[in-house]
């Protein structure tokens, strides 16, 4: 756990504000301007990320305070796997903070177990939501219900590194690839780069990546869950799926896994060992700062038979937990999050491209920037996001990852694509449905 400067004085705001609320003769109602009538309110806050997101909203937090002087507000950050343990122990006992990240893989989880404050209620008053886009915000509720607020979106994207292909003397891919060309691309590029040392692939194994089966079931028209959430495809379209890579994969042209784990936390792309990795679009910023070269580049994702047909999924949520004891102030704390145009400029795409207009137009943006680039690629692709993004079953988190184990395991050559999906569909059918 990472504890921020704020959450340093901890004991002693908790001390000091349970003094001050015995003193408050409990008039009035509760004001996120002043606090509470008489007295002060402390806000938990968490989010996942690194020291740079840390102090971002550290530095946005410390705007609401000075905007909200009755209210103070401790904070803590983890990375991505101990953040999840951290809420998953205090949501069994109903302590989950006032105020925290939510990713759209865990929003049922927590959402349709009760665990998370309904923000439809504090909408048009707390909370601003006039500068969403419908489709959006609707990503955020499950059955009506308002779980998350997003605070940015983004987008899937087939990054190439140009100076990697100029080494190894192949071009890049042109808008509108399929699945098949990608294919080609890399085989292509993994041969023209067997001689390097080390050499240079062409891509990782995208199949092992179940937001991208989720991207091609959507080209196939189909939603993979359906509104009661369950899965709502089979056995057949996952083998389907994993066999687009099969010739790549007995040829030995796919990025090795076991130098994908050598290099961990780095990979191939980043590395400048692969020439293209797909991924959300708001990477763009890791991608340059741990290749240590700016000539990175987006497209599209494939398209199948009818375009690419993409979908704007909220990078992240921020939600409130039910058992707050200031929730109108939490969803103060939101709104000014997701609305204000100074914290637009704070963040700029670091944590994807801002929901809404305001605090999109208020980033510097400098031309030839990574926020510029993101920017230009999602307006180059507005057209393309044709589908909703789909909303994850309870327990995504968990068939999510293992996948991601199956597919090591596929990589290593310790299972084939029939087993993968028996042992896939075995573990999922327990987990979906499971808080």
């Amino acid at each position: 756990m990472r504890i921020t400067r704020k959450a340093a004085g901890a004991a002693a705001a908790t001390a000091a504000v349970a003094l001050v609320l015995t003193a408050c003769s409990g008039g009035g109602d509760d004001s996120a301007e002043g606090g509470e009538e008489g007295g002060d309110v402390t806000l938990t806050v968490a989010w996942w990320g690194n020291d740079d997101r840390a102090a971002r909203y550290e530095e946005s937090i410390d705007l609401f305070e000075e905007a909200n002087p009755g209210i103070t507000v401790q904070t803590q950050f983890q990375d991505w796997e101990n953040y999840w343990t951290a809420r998953n122990t205090e949501a069994a006992g109903q302590s989950l903070p006032d105020v925290f990240q939510m990713d759209l893989s865990y929003l049922r989880q927590y959402g349709g177990t009760g665990q998370l404050a309904d923000l439809s209620e504090y909408t048009g008053s707390q909370i601003d939501t006039s500068g969403f886009e419908e489709a959006l915000l609707s990503s955020g509720t499950i059955e009506g219900a308002q779980y998350g607020i997003p605070t940015s979106q983004n987008t899937l994207a087939l990054f190439y590194n140009q100076d990697v292909l100029d080494t190894i003397g192949v071009d890049p891919l042109e808008p509108g690839y399929t699945w098949d060309d990608f294919n080609a691309f890399i085989a292509e590029a993994s041969e023209a780069g067997a001689g390097e040392d080390p050499a240079i692939y062409g891509s990782g194994d995208y199949t092992g990546t179940f937001w991208f089966f989720l991207q091609w079931y959507l080209q196939q028209g189909e939603q993979p869950f359906t509104e009661d959430g369950q899965l709502n495809f089979d056995e057949a379209a996952v083998t389907e799926f994993l066999n687009l890579a099969s010739e790549l994969r007995e040829a030995g042209q796919l990025y090795p896994t076991e130098r994908a784990v050598q290099l961990a936390p780095l990979g191939g792309f980043t590395s400048n060992e692969a020439a293209a990795e797909a991924s959300w679009d708001n990477f763009l910023a890791g991608y340059i700062s741990d290749s240590g070269t700016e000539n990175i580049h987006m497209l599209p994702m494939p398209s199948g038979d009818n375009g690419p047909q993409q979908f704007w999924k909220p990078s992240m949520l921020l939600s409130s937990s039910a058992n707050s004891e200031h929730p109108e102030e939490a969803a103060e704390l939101i709104s000014f999050l997701v609305n204000d145009p100074q914290v637009g400029e704070i963040f700029g795409t670091s944590k994807g491209v801002p929901a809404v207009a305001a605090q999109r137009d208020a980033m510097n943006v400098e031309e030839g920037s990574v926020d510029a680039t993101v920017l230009e690629y999602e307006e180059s692709v507005a057209a393309d996001v044709t589908e909703s993004a789909p909303l994850p079953v309870e327990g995504f988190g968990s068939i999510e990852a293992e996948w991601m184990r199956l597919a090591e395991e596929l990589g290593y050559g310790n299972i084939t694509v029939d087993e993968f999906v028996e042992q896939w569909f075995a573990f999922a059918n327990d987990a979906v449905g499971q808080s």
